[in-house]
């Protein structure tokens, strides 16, 4: 009869915990996905308001155009501060059921911090698995078009510059005699070798100012010299007339090699999922690719980190209100969340410069974070 007594109870005990733990799991969704939404259109304010001063200085760019750039920028808003998101979603959830002593009571009746604290947990890594998975390929095709509207409308200095399976892509302005436009310019395969841009397969269409073409050039290699693209054995073609081989061909332009290196597609502009492939392009074709694999890293670090900062913030949160001092508990998270904001920020740095390898700069704020919540979690649960 003891036996089964003890196991009635040992069923109900596992029972109240799943649904504490459902219970606990809706409540801290609900407040990460309010926090983040917020924290996002703060951010975004902000981004509306930097636009519209940078627009101040080109009447002829109109309003609209600000607001659309802005709205671009949300999706990758969103997965930059999704995990201060969490960790302040879950402080203000956390500290609402210890206040209220739901969760005081839970532990009283002998439920640990580790079996409600499961679902949470699971929550905040399925938040980071969307934001890795689905809304980072949002977020690049957003913001690659928010990119393009700034470099076309607010920037000036040569026009868009793209590398694409190999293959480069090069529009820019044209003022010399034959052209009076644009000039587009064309490359199969793009590679550097000691410190030299060199392009081979060359095809430049020159229009003038109604887009009409003026002059077709063709080349079968060429390179980056100062202040020019250098082809040599090129021809030229123009309407209605037959090739004209003309040998060494000298097209003047005011990129240099480190602004072809930074006006490749930025990582921001690619997804988790076409990262791999453009590293190994940018390793193939010379090109460092230090950015594109810390971001890579960064964003397969995002569900654990996303699941360090749920921990994080029951850790801050948790203390019961009779003992005082819960202000500077929730003080303490929130400092703890920026600090782990700020070193992954200086890490980052490290990994560009090449001071640090990208998978520990990328893995070393969240395993920071985890060692935190862990020790902060043993202390409140084990004494």
């Amino acid at each position: 009869m003891g036996r089964k007594t003890l196991a009635v109870i040992r069923g109900s005990t596992a029972g109240v915990s799943v649904t504490l733990s459902l219970y606990i799991a809706r409540l801290f969704t609900l407040f990460v996905l309010a926090m983040i939404a917020a924290l996002t259109g703060l951010v975004s304010l902000f981004d509306f308001i930097d636009l519209l001063r940078r627009v101040a200085t080109k009447p002829d760019v109109p309003t609209s155009l600000v607001t659309e750039i802005a709205g671009l920028h949300v999706p990758y808003f969103m997965i930059t501060i999704m995990p201060f998101g969490i960790l302040l979603g879950g402080i203000v959830c956390f500290w609402r059921l210890t206040r209220s002593s739901e969760l005081i009571v839970a532990r009283a009746a002998g439920i640990s911090a580790w079996q409600f604290l499961a679902a949470p947990l699971a929550c905040a890594i399925i938040v980071g698995l969307l934001g890795m998975g689905a809304l980072s390929p949002l977020s690049s095709i957003m913001f690659r078009k928010a990119e393009l509207l700034d470099e076309t409308y607010l920037k000036t200095g040569g026009g868009p510059l793209t590398l694409n399976g190999g293959a480069l892509w090069l529009r820019q302005s044209d003022d010399t005699a034959e052209g009076r436009g644009v000039a587009i310019l064309h490359a199969r395969d793009v590679r550097l070798q000691e410190g030299v841009l060199h392009i081979n397969e060359i095809s430049i269409f020159r229009l003038d100012d109604h887009d009409h073409l003026v002059l077709r050039i063709e080349a079968p290699n060429g390179f980056l010299a100062k202040g020019m693209w250098r082809l040599e054995d090129a021809s030229t073609v123009r309407p209605d007339h037959l090739p004209v081989k003309i040998g060494r061909y000298d097209l003047p332009t005011n990129l240099t090699l480190t602004r072809v290196k930074e006006s490749f597609a930025s990582p921001e502009t690619l997804s988790f999922w076409e990262l791999p492939g453009f590293i190994h392009l940018l390793e193939r074709s010379g090109f460092s690719s230090i950015r594109h694999r810390l971001h890579f890293q960064t964003l397969l670090a995002l569900p654990i980190l996303c699941g360090t900062m749920a921990l994080v913030s029951a850790g801050f949160s948790m203390r019961p209100t009779r003992r005082g001092g819960v202000a500077r508990m929730l003080g303490s998270g929130i400092a703890a969340g920026f600090a782990l904001f700020t070193i992954s920020k200086v890490a980052a740095q490290f990994g560009e410069s090449g001071a640090l390898p990208p998978v520990l700069a990328a893995w070393a704020p969240t395993g920071a974070g985890l060692c935190l919540a862990v020790t902060l979690l043993l202390h409140l649960e084990d004494g």
